[in-house]
């Protein structure tokens, strides 16, 4: 075990940040794969049944936490290497 130069400094790697990553990646797909919580006609939309406007709605929402994980993880990055310079 050979400790190279900088590596006592480092950063752990489970921070604060990357479980909000991790919770933002995991969370569409535990709500589509909880399918008891939509499977189900009602409330209905604009005509269309709660079953699909609800997937739907999945779509926009994974694309904003999957955004919020890129720009929280490029932060990071950012800070550990302005951090270590």
């Amino acid at each position: 075990m050979s400790d190279s130069p900088g590596t006592s400094d480092r950063l752990p790697v489970v921070t604060p940040t990357r479980v909000i990553v991790g919770l933002c990646l995991v969370l569409p797909f535990v709500a589509m794969l909880w399918v008891g919580s939509y499977a189900r006609l009602t409330p209905e939309f604009i005509g269309i049944p709660f079953f699909y406007w609800y997937q739907m709605l999945w779509v926009f929402i994974s694309s904003a936490l999957t955004y919020t994980a890129y720009v929280l993880v490029r932060r990071e990055e950012r800070a550990r290497k302005g951090g270590s310079a």
